[in-house]
């Protein structure tokens, strides 16, 4: 049986990962704060918890108390950016936080339903600023050699910056992605001819991110740290297309040591397209998933009509920023108290 996250055993085998993961919490302040940066708390039981189409969420539920309110569904957020984004409305920005979250249906080595996210927007911040200091903020926190599950990253080295578009070219036998946008038909047939037959019923979205697991990630953050950017416009999500070319998005990717690291986007700013954008999203995730769920996030479009400055914001896995940090193998060792069963 094993021993329980509690048990003295227990928390003195995890004691030095979770010693560095406190060095690290104040690291990541200081480093901030220098930057002139805000720290913020929000909420984390809201209405809308976060609209990506593939997320679980976790459901609770307003009982009004002595006539207060009324009863509502309410869910545990799944990430503070749609909070921290109103925050940029108001005029609060630059701002960090290092938010809980909560995943439904997520465990692993590398997974927990509750974790810690670290999240900052910077208003005026391109693209491009933002990969900048993100690289800063990696090797100012980290060792100059980092490694997981077998996997070494020299953060001493220029992070890699590689297109997606370039990605394919390179590891996916020269697959034009962007030229296949949403044509289902004819990135199977790119796929079929370079040995990945497609699936039944597998959509674009679906090849793609096989594609992007089986044929691009593995090459990614290995011996320098790489930023995979400018998605196809299908995985936009909430950022800009790219005014050179609408058919990708502004967005990337962070892997280090093999690790998937962090999302960033340059941050959409029209209502109109993110609304389209977010009724999208409900009816997709309504296809695949049935009526349990949430609507648009109506006050969320409310905050981007009334003017949200532009810029650029990321979401980077606290927990495993700590993993590398410290060397741990599994996310529970950089917990203080792992949740029971749910942790491996």
């Amino acid at each position: 049986m094993p021993t329980p996250p509690w048990h003295p055993e227990s928390l003195a085998a995890r004691l030095p990962f979770l010693r560095r993961r406190a060095r690290l919490v104040a690291e990541t302040r200081a480093f901030f704060a220098a930057r002139g940066y805000q720290e913020v708390e929000t909420p984390c039981l809201v209405p809308v918890p976060g609209m990506e189409v593939h997320l679980r969420a976790f459901r609770s539920e307003y009982l009004p108390h002595l006539g207060q309110g009324e009863r509502r569904a309410l869910w545990l957020r799944t990430s503070p950016e749609l909070a921290l984004k109103r925050l940029l409305v108001a005029g609060a920005g630059p701002v960090f936080e290092l938010a809980r979250v909560w995943r439904n249906g997520e465990q692993g080595p590398r997974h927990a339903p509750e974790f810690t996210m670290l999240e900052w927007y910077r208003p005026g911040l391109t693209l491009a600023g933002l990969m900048d200091e993100t690289e800063d903020f990696v090797r100012a926190v980290c060792p100059a050699i980092v490694a997981h599950d077998g996997v070494a990253a020299d953060l001493a080295l220029p992070f890699e910056r590689i297109t997606m578009q370039d990605a394919f070219a390179r590891w996916c036998g020269g697959i034009d992605i962007l030229g296949t946008e949403g044509d289902a038909a004819r990135l199977h047939a790119a796929a079929a001819r370079i040995g990945a037959a497609p699936r039944t019923g597998e959509s674009w979205e679906d090849l793609f991110f096989r594609l992007l697991l089986e044929r691009v990630e593995p090459h990614l953050g290995r011996q320098r740290a790489t930023f995979l950017t400018h998605w196809p416009a299908p995985q936009a999500a909430l950022a800009r297309r790219d005014p050179a070319d609408p058919r990708a998005a502004l967005r990337f990717e962070l892997f280090v040591a093999g690790l998937e690291l962090a999302n960033a986007f340059d941050e959409l700013t029209d209502a109109g397209e993110q609304r389209a954008r977010f009724a999208h999203d409900v009816a997709e995730r309504r296809r695949l998933y049935g009526a349990e769920g949430w609507e648009v996030d109506e006050d969320f479009l409310a905050a981007l009509e009334h003017g949200m400055p532009g810029g650029s914001g990321i979401a980077l896995g606290f927990d495993r920023l700590a993993m590398l940090a410290s060397g741990a193998r599994r996310i529970s060792d950089v917990l203080w108290l792992p949740t029971a069963g749910l942790t491996a």
